[in-house]
């Protein structure tokens, strides 16, 4: 494993190299964001290859490639062809690795045995301890709470906060939940002070995005266009990985995961136009929306070579969802719910690798969870019978009604394979990788471990 996740460092450096190469081409402002966005891909490979840690690497990749997506667009609107052939070139290698990498991944026994041998090298090393955690499978022992506990205190660098939810992890594994509590608001702080958020600012921008589709567009007439497209919109830790694990287990439909497509077509619209979204939105007349859709499924296209639908799970669809339905009559919505106060502490034990910023604080999460169930709101209202809503609980308490119930919705015939989902070896890169590598828990139920320590939050949700 380490050989491959050596020779992709190979690639980062030269997706590094590539960029580099249009610093005259591009202003100062949009250089220096791809580079530090290359940059912090060769951070991520560095970690891959230092933990040996799978899933890391698979995400690395993906950056990569979004990475060079976006700069092969570049280099062919400014038309250089041998830059743009160069970003190709270098695409086309790193799918075969992904592929490479798919073949070879490793069981959750191989990856825990993989951080434990990190840990033996380096005791302290933050992010093994938070991927061991972040399996979520894996059962800490008191020895080991002691361990995180100890680094945690001593840890004065920026990782620290990858300790501290590790630590939490591993005090509720000792059902020691005040002190775990109490564990995640520190953590959680630091990591609040290296990811700001303002959460009024944001909830302005949802109002924004509401008032742009007052009343939606009208399409061109084909009620079908952009069928093939899937979906699924949620808040993180709500189920949505779930979701499309079992949606990709069908034999009609490719599961493509958090890709950044959507919000790549808006951008290049929003480019064209000199109007940030979604000043634009109103304006665009359905010719507009129907080459938007066009684009979108062009960029879409790798996903559908042996399926002939797919999902897209990014973590922004529950925001753009009302320019996805102007782009594609004929795609359909799923709105992946939890239980609120699950999802809100769900999020709150969570480290994420990048943003998020939002889940570093209990009243920011609250009102972020207000807002995305306003919005959803206004889309289930604005386009009736196209927004299935896929209830966690209801899923494990009744989990062949419900897929039968989502599956019909697609127009897909039922499948038993689905409930199978965890037998599918499709790659999953989100937080619940190893969740859905197991059968369907009838529980999964951790707010209540708590009990009256959570009640601010209940009381903060109920008044929402």
């Amino acid at each position: 494993m380490r050989g491959f996740l050596t020779f992709m460092l190979t690639f980062a450096l030269t997706g590094t190299a590539l960029m580099a190469a249009g610093e005259k081409a591009k202003t100062a402002q949009d250089m220096d964001a791809a580079m530090k966005k290359v940059g912090k891909t060769q951070q991520d490979l560095n970690k891959a290859i230092n933990a040996m840690a799978y899933a890391d690497a698979k995400k690395s990749v993906e950056i990569l490639k979004t990475t060079l997506t976006d700069a092969e667009n570049f280099w062919a609107v400014n038309k250089k062809a041998d830059a743009q052939q160069f970003s190709k070139d270098v695409l086309a290698k790193l799918d075969v690795l992904e592929k490479t990498l798919s073949d070879k991944a490793p069981d959750q026994a191989k990856a825990t045995a993989a951080y434990r041998a990190a840990l033996r090298e380096d005791p302290s090393a933050a992010h093994a301890w938070w991927g061991l955690a972040n399996l979520k499978t894996v059962r800490f022992e008191a020895a080991d709470a002691d361990a995180l506990a100890s680094h945690f205190r001593d840890n004065r660098t920026a990782d620290r906060p990858a300790l501290g939810f590790a630590l939490a992890k591993a005090l509720e594994d000792q059902d020691r939940y005040a002190e775990a509590l109490d564990v995640l608001h520190e953590a959680n702080a630091l990591r609040r002070r290296q990811q700001p958020w303002n959460a009024s600012a944001f909830s302005r921008e949802v109002d924004e995005i509401e008032a742009a589709f007052a009343s939606l567009p009208a399409s061109t007439g084909d009620a079908t266009f952009g069928r093939e497209a899937i979906f699924i919109a949620s808040l993180p830790r709500s189920g949505s990985t779930l979701a499309e694990q079992i949606v990709a287990t069908h034999p009609e439909v490719e599961g493509a995961g958090e890709i950044t497509d959507l919000a790549a077509v808006i951008a290049e619209e929003s480019a064209r136009t000199a109007l940030a979204w979604p000043a634009w939105a109103q304006r665009s007349d359905a010719a507009t929306w129907h080459r938007l859709g066009a684009r979108y499924l062009e960029r879409t296209a790798r996903f559908r070579t042996e399926r002939p639908q797919f999902t897209d799970k990014a973590l922004s669809n529950w925001l753009n969802l009302g320019a996805a339905a102007a782009m594609l009559p004929g795609a359909r919505f799923v709105h992946c719910r939890r239980d609120p106060v699950e999802t809100a502490l769900s999020c709150y034990r969570q480290w994420f690798n990048r943003g998020q910023a939002w889940t570093y604080a209990l009243d920011d999460i609250v009102a972020y969870w207000r807002d995305h169930e306003r919005l959803m709101r206004v889309w289930k209202e604005r386009l009736p019978g196209r927004v299935f809503t896929l209830d966690h609980e209801a899923l494990l308490t009744e989990p062949e009604a419900t897929v039968r119930a989502l599956l019909d919705f697609f127009g897909l015939p039922f499948d038993a394979r689905c409930l199978e989902f965890h037998r599918n070896e499709r790659s999953v890169r989100t937080a619940s990788a190893a969740q859905v590598r197991e059968p369907l828990a009838r529980r999964t139920d951790r707010a209540s471990h708590y009990g009256a320590l959570l009640d601010p939050l209940r009381r903060a949700i109920a008044d929402a």
